[in-house]
C-alpha cells in the first residue's frame, strides 16, 4: 500500500477540514486586525475577546485556519521556548527563570482552556522524554539536563538506560532526561476547536483572504482593507511573503511521515505506555509521539530550506526526506522495519536570523507580532498571546503592566538574514555540518561534541 504524500498533513487527512469560511467582502474596519489563522492569531483573538468582549475582532487567514504549522506539526505541546539562553545573557538569568517558569505555566493552561472549551484534541500529558545514542549526546544530555534544573525546572528527571527502557524501548539508548512539562496531543483537533471557540465569541474569521501588505492601521489583501488601530501580523513561517518581510524569518523546513497504527504485540516491546513526546541529541534532531490510535508520528529535517524564502506546495515531501526518516524511525524501533508508512507531509517554522522567538508592540505605529518560534510554537503561541493581549490592553489604556508584559523577549528586536544566495548557502551548509557531524559521533563515538557542529551553532546563531 502507498504512502498519501502531502494534504497538507495527516492530521488533516484524518480529522478533515471545517467548512470554508468567507473571503473578506471589501473594505471594513475593525479595532483590532489579525493577520494569520494558525495558533498564534487565534489564540490572540481568543484572550483578547475574553477580556474585552466589546472589541470588534477581525482575523485574516490566507488559504484556511491552521493550513500552516498549525496544522503541520508533531503534536509536541511543552515548555521549550527558543532563544532563552540568549535572554538569560541579555537580561540576567533570572529574567530568563521568569520566561521558562512562564513556558511551564503555558503547558497546563493550553490543557485548561481546552477542557474549558470542549475541544477533544488527544490531549496527553505524559511529559517529554529526550534520549541520547552516543558518548556526545549523552554529555550534551548530561549538560542540557543540568542547564533545565538551573532555569527552576526541579521536577526534571535524569535516568540511565535501564530506566529509559523502563518507559520505552528506543533501540541503542543509552540515557534520558524526562520533565512532566510536557504533553501529546493532536494539532488540527486543537486548531479547529480554537477557531470554533473564537467565532463563537463573536470573533469574525475571514479564510481565502491572503493579507499583501501590512501599514499602520492597514491590513490590504486583493478584496478589500482592513482598518484598525491595532494590526498583528501572526504569519510565522509564511512571514516572507508579506511585502518588505522577505528577510525577517527564515521560512525552515519540517518534515514528518506517521506508521499504519500498530499491533498491541508490537507496543508490548516497545513501551511508550506513558505515551511521552520523544526526542533525541542528535544536531539534526527528530521529534515524534504516540498517537491516540496508536501510530508512531516522527518528524526532523528534509530539505531545510527553499531558495528564496519559498514554501511547500501542500506539504508535498520528497522521496528521499520520507526514507530518512523512515531510516531513523527504524534505527529507533528495529521491529518496525516492516511496518507501513501512512502518510508524510511538510511544513515551514519560522527562524529568526538569532533564533529567539518574539512577541511586540510598537506602541508608536499599533504594528505588533509573534512568532520565530523555531519549531516550539505548539505552547509558546500561547504565551506569545497572552502578553500580545496584555501589551494591547496595556497601550490602550486598559490596563498596566503585567508579568508577561515584563518578560525578557518582549519587544526583542533582531537584525535580518542575509539576502540570496549567501541565505540558502549558509543554511544547506550549515545542515550538512550538522549530519556530518551526527555521523561522526555516532561512527567513533567520541563523548564530545564535533568541532564541526559546535563552529555550525557560532556561525548560525542557534547559541
Amino acid at each position: 500500500m502507498n504512502t498519501v504524500n502531502g494534504g497538507i498533513s495527516f492530521w488533516y487527512a484524518q480529522d478533515g477540514a471545517s467548512a470554508p469560511r468567507e473571503p473578506l467582502p471589501g473594505d471594513t474596519t475593525a479595532d483590532i486586525c489579525i493577520v494569520g489563522g494558525g495558533y498564534t492569531g487565534l489564540w490572540t483573538a481568543y484572550y483578547l475577546k475574553k477580556a474585552v468582549p466589546f472589541l470588534n475582532i477581525t482575523v485574516l487567514e490566507a488559504k484556511f485556519c491552521g493550513y500552516g504549522a498549525s496544522g503541520r506539526n508533531g503534536g509536541w505541546l511543552y515548555n521549550g521556548i527558543a532563544g532563552r539562553d540568549r535572554y538569560a545573557r541579555l537580561h540576567g538569568h533570572e529574567a530568563a527563570v521568569r520566561l521558562q517558569q512562564a513556558m511551564n505555566d503555558t503547558v497546563d493552561e493550553v490543557i485548561r482552556v481546552a477542557d474549558d472549551e470542549k475541544i477533544d484534541a488527544d490531549i496527553h500529558k505524559g511529559g517529554v522524554l529526550e534520549i541520547a545514542h552516543t558518548p556526545a549526546q549523552l554529555q550534551r544530555l548530561r549538560d542540557f539536563h543540568s542547564v533545565e534544573i538551573a532555569f527552576g525546572e526541579k521536577d526534571r528527571v535524569l535516568l540511565g538506560a535501564r530506566e529509559t527502557a523502563e518507559r520505552i524501548r528506543v533501540s541503542g539508548a543509552v540515557a534520558s532526561t524526562w520533565t512532566p512539562h510536557g504533553a501529546r496531543l493532536h494539532p488540527v483537533k486543537l486548531v479547529k476547536g480554537l477557531a470554533a471557540a473564537v467565532e463563537a465569541l463573536g470573533v469574525t474569521v475571514h479564510e481565502s483572504t491572503p493579507v499583501t501588505e501590512i501599514r499602520p492601521k492597514h491590513a490590504v489583501t486583493p478584496y478589500g482593507t482592513v482598518r484598525a488601530p491595532y494590526i498583528l501580523r501572526c504569519t510565522e513561517g509564511f512571514t516572507a511573503s508579506l511585502k518588505g518581510q522577505h528577510r525577517t524569518w527564515l521560512p525552515m523546513n519540517s518534515s514528518m511521515i506517521v506508521t499504519e497504527p500498530l499491533p498491541e504485540h508490537t507496543w508490548s516491546e516497545i513501551g511508550w505506555s506513558g505515551r511521552e513526546t520523544l526526542g533525541d541529541m542528535a544536531h539534526a534532531y527528530m521529534y515524534a509521539q504516540r498517537t491516540a490510535d496508536d501510530r508512531i508520528a516522527i518528524g526532523g529535517r528534509g530539505v531545510p530550506y527553499r531558495y528564496g524564502s519559498k514554501t511547500d506546495n501542500d506539504g508535498r515531501t520528497r522521496p528521499a526526506t520520507v526514507d530518512a526518516l523512515r531510516d531513523i524511525l527504524i534505527r529507533f524501533f528495529p521491529q518496525l522495519a516492516g511496518a507501513r508508512i501512512a502518510h508524510a507531509w511538510s511544513g515551514v517554522l519560522g527562524v529568526p536570523r538569532d533564533w529567539c522567538a518574539t512577541t511586540t508592540l510598537d506602541r508608536s505605529t499599533g504594528l505588533g507580532w509573534a512568532g520565530g518560534y523555531v519549531g516550539s510554537g505548539v505552547a509558546t503561541s500561547n504565551l506569545a498571546a497572552r502578553t500580545l493581549r496584555d501589551l494591547i490592553q496595556q497601550d490602550s489604556g486598559q490596563s498596566g503592566p503585567t508579568d508577561l508584559t515584563a518578560l525578557p523577549w518582549v519587544n526583542h528586536k533582531v537584525r535580518k538574514w542575509e539576502p540570496e544566495p549567501l541565505r540558502w548557502l549558509g543554511v544547506q551548509t550549515l545542515y550538512a555540518a550538522y549530519r556530518k557531524a551526527d555521523h561522526h559521533e555516532s561512527t567513533t563515538h567520541t563523548p564530545t561534541t564535533d568541532r564541526l557542529a559546535t563552529l555550525a551553532d557560532k556561525i548560525s546563531g542557534r547559541h
